[in-house]
Formats: structure tokens, sequence, C-alpha cells
């Protein structure tokens, strides 16, 4: 006895209540659905309250057939609001959410439809309700919700397992077996499982019941898993592509020996041809040649079927088996075939012409402007077979430039030319410039200008010659320039930028201008663009300096330093500029510096930049910390050096000037520094003394008297930067060579002598000199020599000067004699000349130290001549006395004449002359 039969009456009555409640339960719900307002969101309650409406019902299965029945009524009534809501929102709701409501509802449909799917008195129902869950699946998988698309096919599949197939006999419900199968399939592929997806297509072999529709179905379906294979281009699925489509060959094949109807046979023969060309695809894509040629055979013969991949297909085959005369044959056929679109025709072209290459140049530029005959119609389409036979001009090479000659032919073609001429194809004309711009512009990167310059000029064939589009040709005139410039080709570069500068007179046609003169050495036409440049409105500074670096390259000074100069003059006026005021006058004066006779012009140079360095201060000029003191030394080093090298040229009036100029730089303070170059200040100040000095003996010419005080006041500033006011020399010791403090000395001295009352400056001045450390003798001659002569000789001074030496030079192990010689020859002429009577004792004393002097020494070791001198001197001065009768002084003098002769040798004669007379007079005395 089953359980509801013994159950009580009461029970059974409880459960039809509770049956009728929630099947009222759902009616609630599908009256809202019903009532819902087409396109507006479905709010996911009521999907969820009949989901848990339907999950209670089925915990009190099973039912009465009255409560199947109702369940079956509500499933359709639900399924029907669900269409009716889809229907009204335009086939598609407008969102996403939306779409899985709707999902979801019908989801719930179709599984309240499963409570009652063995309800009685309903023909077919587990058919019906397997429909639902095909259906249902169909929109999830549209949703690319394969899990629920899944469950909904399985449903269906379990449901329909349970019907014989051989009870089925309407056609309908034949097709709906093997859509399930088709869609269940096409579920597993989406999810990567191939092999389920494979399974189930063979598994619908037996369910196509000699219907053509349905092994056309089939067919399709294995076709496209095989094109979805291919579309991902890997190696290892063209096997599995090539069996699916086979598979889908077969069920073609078969197909066609059951089919009765002529629309089934012309649709299964299309279908049949589709497979075959996607085969030959296959083939072709492993390199299998000769297979694809002979699906082209049957295509052709069997089907007389003129699809144009064929033609591809085939010249793709001859060219793999490297028969390219074949291969052309398809290609001028395809030209003939005037069904073919362009596009096609195009993907052939470049295929040919990539495999032959330049062997197939002259084939490809003939095939090329045969199908421009049937063009004319479509400027578009000459614009896209451009495209197409330019590939991409990145690229380098022989390949490339081969390429580019044959568009370059093609576009100044006069029927491209024509096509592309009138007033609706402004746009494509404007495309075909970009295009060949692009092109040019590539081969311009790669530096082949020469297929540059050809393919910018075919491009201003494109480029309108109205008043708008000027600019855009003076640009293309402006790259041609380029291009040739490029090609050293200058005379033609120039012809183009002069008619870029009539279209657009700006900076960059006057700047290219510049450049050509520059290239072609001529100096003063490269200036005179200079010169024009800042006339431009689009002038900007940067192109002054890029003039400059241009110049430095082709080391064309005159160019530079225009240049250099000319980009200087707008650092005053405060406009941005590309690089700092002090780098620019180091440039210039470093190219001053590297030609001939440019002294003078170096020289205007870094007082331009004293002045302005005057103007701005030294942080502003030379820039702050290390960065301005290396500018500094460098401006400082350079002018000394000049200085050094026009003094070594005796050219003493710009050494002065180059000298205190180094002055300058070195005293200016970097970054608030506390103390300078002060010992390259002084040494530059001496430095420039000394060559005002020596300038003015060149010139022979005095010094002015303010000229005078000038340079006095700059040895002035030299000594006062270096010493205290009890050290001086010994700062100064320390700190400068003994050559320059002879010649801040010597100068001093020399200046001294020009003004009045200074006597006894120089004096003190030399005797400083004296006590120094560094006290040479020969400078204390030199100054003694100089001192004792002129007409701003200084006795005392000379008299000092040459002293002092002369003790130094006794005071040395190894005397100079020749030095000593000549220094007792001048004092004894300074005293000669600067003495009273009461100096005669002093000049008798310096006979006297030269006597001693030579007592002792070897014979000829102090000057022959020198020696001569003093005893003849010495004899002579005894003249006079003996003509004033002053006896004693006479004898004197003569004593010491006689005595220097016996110590010279060679005057034996001499001297027996001068005892014999010294002897007379004695007798002559005696006897009177």
């Amino acid at each position: 006895m089953k359980i509801d039969e013994i159950s009580s009456p009461e029970l059974r009555g409880g459960q039809n209540d509770l049956h009728s409640q929630l099947c009222s339960q759902i009616e609630s719900s599908i009256k809202d659905i019903e009532k819902h307002v087409p396109g507006t969101a479905l709010p996911d309650s009521f999907s969820t309250d009949l989901r848990r409406s339907i999950s209670q019902l089925n915990s009190l299965s099973p039912y009465p057939n009255s409560v199947k029945l109702h369940i079956w009524k509500l499933s359709y009534r639900l399924w029907n609001a669900c269409v009716d809501l889809s229907n009204a929102a335009g086939f598609k709701t407008s969102g996403h959410k939306i779409d899985e409501e709707h999902a979801k509802l019908r989801q719930v449909s179709a599984d309240l439809l499963f409570l009652a799917s063995d309800v009685s008195g309903i023909p077919s129902p587990a058919i019906k309700s397997a429909s639902f869950f095909y259906k249902t699946g169909l929109i999830w998988h549209d949703l690319r919700k394969f899990e629920h698309a899944n469950y909904c096919f399985e449903k269906a599949t379990d449901l329909l397992s349970k019907v014989e197939i051989s009870t089925i006999s309407e056609n309908e419900e034949k097709r709906f077996l093997l859509d399930l199968n088709i869609a269940r399939s096409r579920t597993a592929w989406e999810v990567s499982d191939r092999n389920l997806a494979v399974a189930l297509l063979s598994r619908s072999k037996s369910m196509l019941f000699a219907v053509a529709e349905n092994y056309k179905a089939l067919a399709n379906q294995y076709l496209t898993f095989g094109k979805a294979i291919l579309s991902k281009n890997e190696a290892s699925g063209v096997n599995e592509a090539l069996r699916l489509m086979n598979d889908a060959l077969e069920l073609c094949e078969r197909g066609l020996t059951v089919v009765k109807r002529t629309e089934d046979t012309l649709a299964l023969k299309e279908l049949r041809s589709k497979t075959l060309r996607f085969l030959a695809a296959v083939h072709l894509q492993r390199d299998e040649f000769e297979s694809v040629l002979k699906c082209v055979k049957v295509l052709r013969d069997g089907e007389k079927d003129q699809h144009p991949s064929l033609s591809v297909l085939a010249m793709k085959a001859w060219l793999g088996l490297r028969r390219f005369g074949e291969a052309e044959k398809e290609l001028r056929g395809m030209v003939v075939d005037k069904g073919i679109p362009e596009v096609v025709w195009v993907s052939a072209v470049e295929s040919y012409f990539q495999v032959v290459g330049a062997a197939g140049a002259a084939t490809v530029k003939g095939v090329f402007l045969g199908l421009l005959g049937r063009c004319h119609v479509s400027a578009g389409a000459a614009i896209r077979v451009v495209s197409k036979v330019l590939g991409d001009p990145a690229g380098a090479g022989e390949e490339t430039r081969l390429r580019a000659k044959v568009v370059s032919d093609l576009v100044s073609d006069d029927r491209i030319l024509t096509l592309l001429s009138g007033e609706d194809t402004s746009r494509e004309r404007t495309a075909m410039h970009a295009l060949l711009w692009n092109c040019a512009t590539e081969h311009f990167r790669s530096k082949d200008f020469q297929t540059s310059a050809e393919i910018f000029e075919k491009s201003l064939l494109y480029n309108p010659s109205d008043i708008e589009s000027r600019n855009l040709r003076a640009k293309g005139f402006r790259v041609l320039c380029l291009c040739y410039m490029g090609l050293s080709q200058l005379d033609r570069a120039q012809e183009y930028i002069n008619e870029a500068e009539k279209l657009e007179p700006n900076i960059a046609s006057t700047f290219l201008k510049f450049k050509i003169y520059l290239q072609k050495n001529e100096c003063d036409g490269a200036i005179s663009q200079l010169q024009a440049m800042p006339s431009r409105l689009d002038f900007t500074t940067e192109f002054l300096s890029l003039a400059a670096h241009e110049a430095i390259v082709c080391r064309c000074h005159p160019v530079t330093v225009a240049s250099l100069s000319l980009l200087l003059n707008f650092y005053p006026t405060g406009k941005q500029m590309p690089t700092t005021e002090v780098v620019v006058f180091r440039t210039l004066v470093t190219t001053l510096s590297q030609g001939p006779q440019n002294d003078s012009d170096i020289l205007k140079q870094m007082k331009r930049a004293h002045t302005r360095l005057s103007e701005l201060g030294a942080d502003k000029f030379f820039g702050k910390g290390e960065i301005g003191r290396r500018e500094r030394n460098w401006f400082s080093v350079n002018a000394w050096n000049s200085g050094v090298k026009t003094g070594q040229e005796d050219q003493h009036a710009l050494s002065a000037e180059f000298f205190r100029l180094a002055s300058e730089f070195y005293g200016a303070s970097i970054d608030e520094e506390k103390e300078g170059n002060h010992v390259m200040v002084c040494k530059s100040l001496i430095m420039t003394v000394s060559a005002i000095i020596s300038d003015e003996r060149q010139r022979k010419s005095s010094l002015l008297e303010n000229k005078v005080k000038e340079a006095i006041s700059l040895l002035d500033r030299a000594g006062k930067m270096l010493r205290s006011s009890s050290t001086e020399y010994d700062k100064l010791e320390a700190i400068i060579e003994p050559n320059l403090l002879f010649m801040y000395t010597w100068c001093a001295f020399d200046l001294y002598s020009r003004l009045d009352d200074t006597g006894s400056q120089q004096l003190l001045l030399i005797k400083r000199f004296a006590n120094s450390k560094c006290c040479n003798p020969n400078h204390l001659l030199q100054i003694g020599i100089d001192a004792s002569q002129g007409p701003r000789s200084n006795h005392e001074v000379a008299t000092f000067a040459l002293s002092t030496c002369l003790s130094i030079l006794l005071a040395s192990s190894s005397p100079d004699y020749e030095s000593v010689a000549l220094i007792l020859r001048k004092l004894i002429c300074l005293r000669s000349i600067h003495g009273a009577d009461s100096n005669d004792d002093a000049t008798m004393e310096t006979y006297k130290q030269a006597y001693r002097i030579m007592v002792g020494l070897r014979e000829g070791e102090y000057p022959v001549e020198e020696a001569k001198w003093l005893a003849m001197t010495a004899w002579n001065r005894a003249a006079i006395p003996v003509r004033m009768g002053n006896v004693d002084e006479a004898k004197r003098w003569m004593s010491m004449g006689l005595e220097l002769a016996k110590k010279v040798p060679g005057m034996q004669t001499y001297r027996s002359c001068m005892e014999d007379f010294v002897a007379g007079l004695q007798k002559k005395l005696s006897g009177e």
C-alpha cells in the first residue's frame, strides 16, 4: 500500500491547501511581472520570491494531476509575460542587469514546468519542458553565462533521453533534438571543452533523419569550429581544423545524396563550396600547395564557383611552388574579372609583391595600372590600393624602396590625378597627401633622401594650390630642401627653399637658406641670412644659437663670430635665451683665438664681457659656486695669456689692455668670496704698467702726465693689496716671483722719475728693494745703469744701487769681475760728473778699491781693457793739478795710475813712460 493511500483525509486535505497557497503566491508574483513597465529594470525580488515558492512546492511532491495542470499553466503564463516584456523593450533590453533578470525569470519558468513534466492530458510534455530549458539555455549562452546555459541544456537532454526517438514523428521535434545537441556543443566549446564539443557533434550525426536542412546545420557547425581554430593562428590547431572541415565536407556530400528539393541542393552546394575554400586556406597554411590547387580546381570545374578568393588562393599556391608565371596569370586574371572586389585584388597584389619582391616589380606596376581602369568609380579604392602597396614604410631595405618607387609611378599617373581632382574628392586628396607624406617621412628618417625627395614631390601633386594651402605647400618645399641638402645637391635645395620663402617667409626658411650658404662656404651669404633672422615674426633666439653651432661644425669662423655677436645683442633686452651669456662670450673668444691676427677683436669682446660683468655682477654673469669660479678663471687666464702673447709679439698697447682686463677678472668675487685672486691681480697690474712703459719706448714718445699718474695708481693698487704698513716687501717676497718684484720696483722708479719732488721716493723704493731677500745684483745693476743715464737720471739712486750691487758681487765666492769692472767705471763716472772738489777723495777711494780688488787676481781675471781704463783715467786726473801747481794732488793721482798700470799686463811701455815722467817731475821740483 502507498503512503498517500494510508494517509488520512485530513492530511491529504492539508497538502491540497498548501499546493493551492503556493500556487496562489506564484500567480500573484506573475501578476506583478505582467504589470511591470517594459524597458525598466526588473527587480531581483521577482525571481527570488518565485524561486522560494518553487522550492517549497518541490518539497510537497508528488502532486495531483490537477495541481500539475495548474503549475503547467502558471509556467506558460510566466514565460509569455517574459516574452511580452522582451518584445516591448525592443528584442533586447538596454542593460546587462535587466537581461540577467529576464534570464532568471525564464529559468524559473523552465524549472516550474519541469515540476509538471509528467502531467497527463498534454501531448509530449517532456519535449515541451525540454524546449523551455533549451530556449533559456540559449539566452544564458548569449549572456555568456555558460554554466547556466550548460545546466539548461543538460536538463533538456535528460528530459529527451526518456523519450523514444522512434515515437517522434514531427520534423520540428526531430530538428529540436539536433539543435539541442548543437547548442550544448557550442557551450562546451566556449568553456574550452573541445573534446566534449566534438563528441556532441559526432553524436548528432545520428539525429539527421535524412533531412537536408539538418545536414546543413551540422556541417555548418563543424565549419564554424574549424574557422574558430584557424582564427587563433595556432600551429597545433591546424590539423584539428582540417579534420573538422573534412567532417563538414563529408556531411555536405551525404546531404546531397538525400536531398530532394532544388533549393536544398543549392544551399548544400553553397556550403560545400565554402567548406572547400576554407579547406584550401587550411592547406595553404600548412604549405600544402598542391592540395590548395586541387581544391581550387574542384571548385572551378565542378561547382563553377567564381568566388573572388579562389584567384587569391591559387596565386598564393603557385607562389608557394615558386611558379611565378602561373601566379602572374592568376594576378592578371583578377584585373580582367570585374567581380573581384578591390580589397581582394589589393591583398593578392600585396602577397605577390611580398614573395616575388624586386623580380616582380615590373609586373606589379603593370597590373597595378591595369586595375586603374576599373577604379574610376571609387577614389577611396585608389587610397586603399596605395596604402596596401606601400605596406610599412618604416622598414628599411631595397624592398621598401621598390614599393615606394611603384607608388611614386602610380600616384603621378594622369588617371589617378584625374580621379582625385574633383571637388567631391577633397577628403581623398587629403588622405593621399597624408599617406605619401608619412611614407616620405619614414624614408627621410632612415636617411634614404633620394626616395624621400621623390615621394615628397609626388605628395605636392595632391596639395591644393589655393591660398589656404600655401603654408602646407611651403612646408613641402622646406622638407624637399632638407632632402636635397642631405643629397648634397645644394643648388636644387636652394631653389626649393626660395619657393618656400615666397609662400611663407618665416624663420625656418631663413635658417635653411643660412645652412645652404654655410655648406656652400659662402660666408657673406650666410651672414646676410643671420642678419635677416631677427626681422622674422616667428624669430626666437634659439635659431641664432643653432646657427652658431652649425657654423662651428663647418669650421666657418667668420659666421660663428657673426652669429654669436648677434646673439649677444639680445641678452640686455631680457628675452628668454637658449644659453647663458658667459658661455656665448667664452665660445666667441675661443673662436676668435683660432684665427690669426684677431687680437684686437678678442680684446673688443673681452671688454664687452667686462662691461656686462660690471652691469650684472659676478654672480649673475659668471654664475654661482664652483661653476662661476671656473668661468671667472677661464676669462682671467685667457686675458693673461693674451697679454703674454701680444707682449711677446711687441704689441705692447694690446698687452697692457689684456693685462688690465686680467686684473679685473681676477678681482671679481664669486658667491660672497672674501678674498679673490689677489696675487694674480697684483701680477696683472704690474704687467699692465710694464707693457705701458714698453709701448712708450716702442713708439718713442713720452707718456702724458695724466697717463703717468694713472700708471702710478695701478702700481699703488698692486702694493696696497699685498702689503701692510710695516711689512710691505716681506709680503711681496712671499707671494710673487723675484722678477715681478723687480719689475714692480723698476716701473715705479721709472714713473717716479717723471714727476717732480719724487727723488726721495725713488731712493726709498730702491733701498727697500735692496733689503729684500729676493734682491738680485743683476737687478740692482740694471737699476743703477738706468738711474745713471738719460734726462731723468738720479745719481743718488744710481750710486746707491751700484754700490750695493758691488758689495753683493764682491761678497760672492766667485764674483763676476765683468760686472764689477762695469760698476766701478759707472761709479767713477757718476762721482766725476755729479761730484765737487770735496768728492775727489771718494773718487780716489773708488780707484783704490779697484786696485785692492785687482791685487791677488790671476792675470786677465779682471777685464784688461777696464784695468787699462782705470790706470789711464787715474793718470790723466793728475793733469789738472799739474797745471794748477797742486803738486801733491798730482803726485797722488800719478802714483795711483802707476800702481794700477803695474797690475795690467801689456802696459809696460806706458808704465816706463809714466815712471820717466814722474822722475822728470821730481827732478824739476828738486831743482826749483
